[in-house]
């Protein structure tokens, strides 16, 4: 049964499963693995996965607890596409569609879609270049 409601653990739980999946894919694993490992309970994932659990946790319920800027860390991630940042949405919707009732899993969505059309604005992805 979906969940109706969001809270702390529900986001952890979705962040998990998430890039537990990511991991696993042939065109994201590769960046992650590079700059995180490949085990999820490492020190670097750990780090990650408890910024991106407070960073959702204000984006869906409004709670204080993340303060900084999601671009940053991304900037230097190497060459990202357009691709990369659509595959990534693909298997988030799917992540949260799983987990969630559709209105929550909507508004999960409708967020991260904001977040990866801010990021692919500020690397200067643009779809001429994709087709070079």
């Amino acid at each position: 049964m979906p969940y109706d409601t969001v809270d702390r653990g529900k986001i952890e739980e979705m962040v998990r499963l998430f890039y537990g999946t990511v991991l696993e894919d042939d065109i994201l694993a590769p960046i992650f693995i590079k700059s995180l490992g490949d085990d999820l309970n490492n020190g670097k994932w750990h780090e990650h996965l408890n910024t991106l659990y407070k960073f959702w946790d204000l984006m869906m319920t409004g709670k204080f607890g993340y303060g900084g800027n999601p671009f940053p860390p991304h900037a230097f991630m190497g060459p990202l596409t357009r691709e990369h940042f659509e595959r990534w949405l693909l298997l988030f919707k799917a992540t949260v569609n799983e987990l969630f009732i559709p209105e929550i899993a909507d508004k999960f969505y409708t967020k991260a879609d904001r977040l990866a059309e801010q990021f692919i604005d500020n690397l200067g992805i643009d779809d001429e270049d994709e087709d070079d």
